[in-house]
């Protein structure tokens, strides 16, 4: 469990996650959840690359796995 935690810590990756969580349950449909936080992490890495920095699959992928993670919501519970 530490190990996930520390991962998580580093390099704001829990923040990815979060962020892509939040964004997915705005889309307000499994499969627009899933798109919504891949846009959004694309934004968010693009930024980081205008800005001077590399881009960073790994954290491109836990901001699409927040969203992977708000869509199976959408799928499980019938809202």
């Amino acid at each position: 469990m530490n190990k996930i935690l520390s991962f998580l810590k580093e390099s704001n990756r829990y923040k990815h996650l979060l962020g892509g969580f939040f964004v997915g349950l705005c889309a307000l449909s499994a499969f627009s959840a899933i798109y919504a936080a891949a846009v959004a992490a694309s934004c968010l890495e693009l930024k980081d690359k205008l800005r001077g920095c590399r881009w960073d699959w790994l954290d491109w992928t836990i901001t699409v796995i927040g969203g992977a993670l708000s869509s199976s919501i959408y799928l499980i519970l019938p809202i």
